[in-house]
């Protein structure tokens, strides 16, 4: 499964793209989901693009947001504290 919910914290596992013509969620990659970030792969840039990004999609402040594993890899997990949004729901909105 490629989140997981505990309490009001989602947890996300990531397979990230960068360097993507525009940032959306491309589907499930293995056991985790896809997200093409428009940002380049430079000085931690698109790490805190891929932050923004999860933070509008789950409708809470990007200090609720943290990336928990992965800054230099492509598989990154990702924690959201207080969101009240369903993460299934990212999969129907899908590019």
């Amino acid at each position: 499964m490629w989140y997981r919910t505990s309490g009001d914290v989602i947890t996300l596992t990531l397979h990230v793209q960068p360097g993507a013509k525009k940032s959306g969620v491309a589907g499930l990659h293995g056991d985790a989901l896809k997200i093409r970030l428009a940002a380049p792969p430079v000085e931690g840039r698109a790490n805190e693009a891929l932050l923004k990004y999860v933070a509008a999609m789950f409708n809470v402040p990007v200090r609720q947001v943290e990336l928990r594993q992965g800054e230099q890899s492509r598989h990154k997990v990702v924690s959201i504290v207080g969101s009240q949004v369903d993460p299934e729901r990212l999969l129907a909105e899908k590019d």
